[in-house]
Order: structure tokens, then C-alpha cells, then sequence
């Protein structure tokens, strides 16, 4: 069956979308976001509603169903949730990734060079399709921004991710269960721009070849920002799996296993652009 959704673009809304996007923030960061203070981020970033995007279907007043936006980790170096984040990146490639440590732990010491610290989440049934837009409009958000002597001169872009691991056999197990059920296609639409909204075509349906490492993107536009990307890591969530989760994984393949991704790339929102525009080659848009 063909279902046809239409998606709005909005500037962040502090009267509405708090909660909404505390949860995506959460999805995000999966169990580490407990640590790393998600009301005190919420609040950043709806503290600066001019730049960064939510898509919504119900109006400005429902809830967002995907967010994109980025904060100066300099200019907040002092917030709670950015200090957090800071140390928790540092700690993080100390153990997986040495090298990027040592990236990170020289862009944070120092206050020429700011960093972009780049949140993208969305529901899981969102189409990558609704993401090139979103990358234009941040892009333009930073440089109208700039222009009027805001703090958004980045040298450098920290996104933060997520993936997952199959193992062969749990690959065998989905690829078997998959092919014993038929296919429904989808159809999003998106108007043109910010309330100004795009509409991006059908998703494409291409096979997926299994990655030597068996390490799925959550996010398909992952796969383009990683080819700029100076620094790149996939590392295991400092907090332990809840019991239950563990007792889950050892009995059947519902218990994904999540980890978290960080990539940097070196530019600011031209890159941003840039990036936008292969995304749009590469899965569409309106």
C-alpha cells in the first residue's frame, strides 16, 4: 500500500518541542544520555531557535519528529551538558582512538578554532530523503548568522551517531524473515523551505551488501559524511547493557547491539552544504 505523509520544517520551538526532542536527544545517545545531562542540552538548544531545524506533520504546535542542528562546544564549553560531552568524546577516544584523542583534546584547549558539535536524530520510519533539505537550511541558518556577528564561525564539525552490529547469523536470521514478507512502499512529501518545505521522491529500495565488520548506519547519510571525515570512530556505550537487555540478546536477535559513531570533518556550514548537496545525489529530494 502507498502512504503518503507530508513533512513541515520548523525553527526549534521553546513552547512546544522540549520534550520531543529531550527523547530524540535520548535515542541518540542511547544509555550514555544519562550522563551526559539531556534537560540542560534540551535547553541549549532551544535557546537558539534561529538556527537548526525540526520536521513536524501536524503543525507548528505537534510534536517534532526529527531534528538537525548544531552548537558552538566553545562558546558553551561552560554548559553542563557540553562539558559532559567534551569529557565524555575525550574519554571515549582515549580508549578506541588515540589519534583522535589528540585532535580533540588540542581543538579543546585552545579558542581560535571552534567546534560544531552537529545533532541529527530522527523516528525511525523518517526517510533519509528529508535530510539534504535540512542540511541546506542549517547551512544558510549559519551563514545569515555570521553575517549578523553571531558565534558560528566553526573550523571544524563533530557529529555525533549511531549504529548497530549483526552478526552473521543474526544477519541470516532478518535477511530469512525479511524475504518471507512482502515489501510495502512508502511515499513522504515535504513542502518547500522552513515551514519553507521540499518533497523528496519515493525511497529507493537497493540491496544492501554486508560491511566486512557487519556495522549498519542507523542514519544512511552517515556513509557520506564519513568520505570527508579527518577523524571517524564506532565504539562501544560506556554504560552497561539494563539485565533485562542483556538476558535478551543472549536468548534472540531483538536485543540489537547499538554503539555510538563520532566523526569529524574539517569546515563549517559551506561544508554543510556541500555534504547536503551529495546527499541529494545520492538518495533525493524535493
Amino acid at each position: 500500500s502507498l502512504v503518503d505523509v507530508s513533512f513541515d520544517f520548523f525553527d526549534p520551538n521553546p513552547n512546544v518541542d522540549y520534550h520531543a526532542i529531550k527523547r530524540l536527544l535520548t535515542q541518540l545517545l542511547q544509555r550514555d544520555a544519562e550522563q551526559l545531562h539531556m534537560h540542560e542540552l534540551t535547553e541549549l538548544i532551544l535557546s537558539q531557535p534561529t538556527v537548526g531545524t525540526t520536521i513536524k506533520t501536524d503543525g507548528i504546535e505537534s510534536d517534532p519528529f526529527a531534528l538537525f542542528t548544531v552548537l558552538n562546544m566553545h562558546l558553551h564549553h561552560q554548559n553542563a551538558s557540553i562539558k559532559a560531552i567534551a569529557n565524555y568524546l575525550l574519554s571515549v577516544t582515549l580508549a578506541h582512538d588515540p589519534a583522535f584523542h589528540e585532535t580533540l583534546k588540542a581543538l579543546f584547549s585552545q579558542s581560535e578554532a571552534h567546534v560544531g558539535l552537529v545533532l541529527c536524530e530522527r523516528l525511525v520510519n523518517m526517510p533519509v530523503q528529508v535530510i539534504p533539505p535540512m542540511y541546506t537550511m542549517l547551512a544558510d541558518e549559519i551563514k545569515w548568522a555570521n553575517a549578523d556577528g553571531e558565534p558560528y564561525h566553526f573550523t571544524h564539525l563533530l557529529f555525533v551517531s549511531r549504529v548497530y552490529h549483526l552478526s552473521e547469523e543474526e544477519e541470516s536470521i532478518l535477511a530469512n524473515s525479511a524475504s518471507s514478507r512482502r515489501p510495502r512502499t512508502s511515499e513522504a512529501n515535504s513542502s518547500g523551505k522552513k515551514h519553507k518545505k521540499h518533497r523528496p521522491p519515493e525511497a529507493e529500495q537497493n540491496g544492501v551488501t554486508r560491511p566486512p565488520d557487519g556495522i549498519y548506519p542507523f542514519h544512511p547519510e552517515d556513509d557520506i559524511v564519513l568520505k570527508s571525515a579527518m577523524h571517524s570512530l564506532t565504539y562501544p556505550y560506556a554504560a552497561p547493557l539494563p539485565p533485562l537487555v542483556q538476558e535478551t540478546r543472549e536468548r534472540d536477535t531483538f536485543g540489537l547491539d547499538v554503539r555510538g559513531r563520532l566523526m569529524m570533518v574539517v569546515g563549517g556550514g559551506e561544508l554543510l552544504r556541500n555534504l547536503g548537496g551529495r546527499m541529494s545525489e545520492v538518495y533525493g529530494r524535493g
